[in-house]
Formats: structure tokens, C-alpha cells, sequence
């Protein structure tokens, strides 16, 4: 499974293509972080670290999580 990781300096953004079901929760969460017409498209260097770890945790496919 291809997995590519966004970090910000201290959490790691994982994101999983395959799972994503595209609900766009993400987008509408934290706009300045995940924009698709871009790339990356995920930059996590434009949210708070607490920010990113509260919008991951409600992805509903599981696409995205939080590297330990």
C-alpha cells in the first residue's frame, strides 16, 4: 500500500490514497492544510500540531493517521 507522510516537525501525517473515500472533512476542517488542487496537497506546517491530531482523528476511512 503506498503511504506518504506530511510532517510539521512533530506529528507525521500519514495518508493512505487507497482508503480515502474522499468525504472532504479534512478540507473542510483545516482548509490551509489539505488543498487537492495543489502539491503537496497536504502541508501540516499551516496548522497547530494539537489542530492536526483533532482533524485526523475524525477521517471516517481511516486514510489518515498520526505516525507514533
Amino acid at each position: 500500500m503506498d503511504v506518504r507522510e506530511y510532517s510539521n516537525g512533530e506529528v507525521t501525517i500519514l495518508w493512505k490514497q487507497q482508503l480515502c473515500i474522499h468525504s472532504g472533512i479534512c478540507v473542510k476542517t483545516l482548509p490551509k492544510v489539505y488543498n487537492p488542487k495543489e502539491r503537496p496537497w497536504i502541508k501540516p506546517e499551516n496548522a497547530s500540531s494539537k489542530e492536526l491530531i483533532d482533524q485526523v482523528a475524525k477521517c471516517p476511512s481511516g486514510a489518515l493517521s498520526i505516525k507514533e
